[in-house]
């Protein structure tokens, strides 16, 4: 098992930053593909970026050029680091980590609004 907590979600204005951040533990060992999915309201989960193993990353085209994920092995921690958010950017942000089992763990979610 492999649990993900999330933080770094809030409240923030069009053309602004943040950064989400996911910290997992437990049976890490095995997990091949990390990445951030966000559901908004009404609307199917999908995924927003990706990194593997290996450092190979994966952007939805909405996100291109202004989110980059990274990650910190040493820490079992993923990032998420959004600029000139949108209000569309607005979601319940996941994070998801999956293994060479194809076993998928997701954490609890954190909000992003983007409004003035």
């Amino acid at each position: 098992q492999v649990q993900l907590v999330e933080s770094g979600g809030g409240l923030v204005q069009p053309g602004g930053s943040l950064r989400l951040s996911c910290a997992a533990s437990g049976n890490v060992f095995n997990i091949n593909t990390r990445g951030w999915y966000r559901q908004a309201p009404g609307e199917e989960r999908e995924l927003v970026a990706s990194i593997t193993t290996g450092g190979i990353t994966n952007y939805a085209d909405s996100v291109k050029g202004r989110f980059t994920i990274s990650r910190d092995n040493a820490k079992n921690s993923i990032y998420l680091q959004m600029n000139s958010l949108k209000p569309e950017d607005t979601a319940v942000y996941y994070c998801s980590f999956r293994n060479i089992f194809s076993s998928i763990y997701w954490g609890q979610g954190t909000q992003v609004t983007v409004s003035s």
